[in-house]
């Protein structure tokens, strides 16, 4: 089966071109992705982006998940964890829908110099660029559950030479990391493995 992909809107991502990555597999994406690209499958999970994605007409022809949806509007309810972030019910997702590789892209999880690392900061319903760094500790933790609920499926996340791995990913067997510049001069081969623990 195509590996999947998942979107996080971390700066990371902005070194792939994601429209390569949508003809090597089922690409899944998180909120205001939907501003510059149409994923196979979006998620949101804030009732502020929400609310926009809805009142775009997103919903009414590509498929969009949320806690709250407004029928009406397209939108569905999220089936997988509930309660979890976004980028983690997208990871979700693409683990249900049996992808033997599974790879993060944009999950970057710290901030840069303490501050916001998000493409779309300071656009509407995010927070400024100069905001403080949003705790990522719970992000870090239901990953990790993912990662232990599928220990058949490989887990890669796309990251820069200064990305942190966190420890209780270390503890994964299923998880390993990629630096993007070694992930991108083999987009074309199968499988890509190169990876660092």
């Amino acid at each position: 089966m195509k590996p999947g992909f998942v979107i996080g809107n971390g700066r990371s991502r902005l070194a792939l071109n994601i429209e390569d990555l949508k003809k090597h597999g089922r690409v899944y994406g998180c909120n205001a992705l939907y501003r510059d690209f149409t994923p196979d499958i979006l998620i949101a999970t804030d009732p502020g982006i929400t609310a926009e994605i809805e009142a775009s007409g997103y919903a009414l022809t590509n498929t969009f998940y949320t806690r709250q949806p407004t029928e009406s509007l397209g939108s569905q309810l999220i089936k997988h964890h509930f309660g979890f972030s976004s980028g983690p019910i997208a990871v979700k997702y693409a683990a249900e829908a049996a992808h033997q590789s599974i790879y993060l892209v944009g999950f970057d999880l710290q901030g840069k110099d303490g501050r916001q690392n998000n493409i779309y900061s300071s656009t509407e319903n995010y927070r400024r660029s100069e905001d403080k760094e949003t705790y990522y500790g719970n992000w870090v933790k239901q990953l990790a559950q993912i990662f232990h609920e599928h220990p058949h499926q490989r887990f890669i996340r796309l990251t820069n030479e200064d990305g942190i791995i966190p420890v209780q990913w270390m503890q994964c067997a299923n998880h390993t990391s990629q630096l993007i510049s070694d992930f991108m001069p083999n987009i074309n081969s199968k499988p890509w493995q190169r990876s660092r623990e």
